[in-house]
């Protein structure tokens, strides 16, 4: 896989003056709809979950928020 390299500010700023956001949410609205979207976790919620722990006690542990967690 070849790496990008990061945009420049102008190039950064330029695709989201581009950007219709409207366009977007609908057309995401609609994937929802028809059955194409898939949940994403993260593996440190995947990793919560399997623990059986819960937001509270997880953040504990590591001695972070639950907000941070």
């Amino acid at each position: 896989m070849k790496l990008k390299k990061p945009l420049t500010d102008k190039e950064l700023e330029d695709l989201e003056n581009s950007r219709d956001l409207g366009a977007e949410l609908l057309e995401s609205v609609r994937q929802m709809k028809a059955g194409k979207g898939c949940v994403v976790m993260s593996p440190l919620i995947s990793t919560r979950k399997k623990s059986g722990l819960s937001q509270v006690e997880f953040a504990k542990l590591f001695g972070v928020s639950v907000r941070t967690l």
